[in-house]
């Protein structure tokens, strides 16, 4: 992992952190699952993760379907989660694994290649407790870990409460849209299944190959190709498969087609 610094994160008008965690107190190592699919990066995650006497390493998962499966089965306290991984991408994986434990959940911490403010939003409306590119030196990137491990946000290297992270979250939104003159629902994430579709567009599906696929009618896949657009602020089926792939949202090796 390379010891860069960190990308600024700074945005208007910062909310007051609440104090950062104190010195390590007894109490049961933090239970960590890494996703990650580049070998050198998860060797980089283990060794960081390995001088740390509080945090575990429970799984190491290489792609979005497999990482809800075993979050669910083995509930660790925080995941690494990249975003740009084979099968789900991070934040569809972020959004069903926070959708579907019935417990306390476990806490995400989403690494990205893929860095800006934008993303980092929707990142955190998801499910998202910290979003970090991975240029994140280790020791910021430790710090992290066991701030969410206690249900701390981790905002402009600053710890919120989930009160504050919320005010937070709701001013960006209020000041995206004033800026832009949008609404709101252009700050809103895909859904799943917008998601799902996106991934298929990007492919270069027709409508009529997507509904035959998902098994829904033309109809319902033109209603969310227009919705995320929307979202997206997007006019076309190829612009919105340029920002999928530059995001990260779709790998660019499981595409079909040359986008035209």
């Amino acid at each position: 992992m390379r010891n860069s610094e960190i990308s600024s994160l700074l945005l208007p008008n910062p909310i007051t952190s609440c104090n950062k965690p104190n010195e390590l107190t007894t109490r049961a190592p933090i239970r960590l699952m890494i996703v990650e699919d580049h070998p050198l990066l998860i060797e980089g995650l283990r060794r960081m993760v390995d001088e740390e006497p509080d945090i575990e390493i429970v799984a190491e998962v290489t792609d979005g379907d497999e990482a809800v499966r075993r979050a669910l089965q083995l509930e660790p306290d925080v995941i690494l989660m990249d975003i740009n991984l084979p099968g789900k991408n991070g934040l569809q994986a972020t959004r069903e694994i926070k959708n579907s434990q019935t417990y306390d959940g476990s806490n995400i911490i989403i690494l990205t290649a893929y860095n800006d403010e934008e993303q980092r939003l929707h990142a955190l409306r998801t499910g998202a407790l910290a979003y970090y590119p991975k240029d994140v030196r280790p020791s910021e990137l430790i710090a992290a870990i066991r701030a969410v491990a206690d249900g701390k946000y981790v905002i402009n290297d600053k710890f919120l409460t989930k009160p504050d992270a919320f005010r937070w979250i709701i001013e960006q939104i209020e000041n995206d849209a004033n800026d832009n003159d949008t609404s709101q629902e252009q700050s809103t994430p895909l859904s799943s299944r917008e998601m799902q579709i996106l991934g298929l567009v990007t492919r270069g599906t027709s409508n009529k190959e997507i509904a035959r696929e998902l098994n829904i009618s033309r109809q319902t896949v033109k209603n969310h190709i227009n919705n995320l657009f929307h979202k997206l602020g997007v006019a076309d089926r190829t612009q919105a498969a340029l920002l999928a792939l530059r995001r990260g949202w779709v790998r660019l090796e499981d595409t079909n087609k040359v986008l035209s």
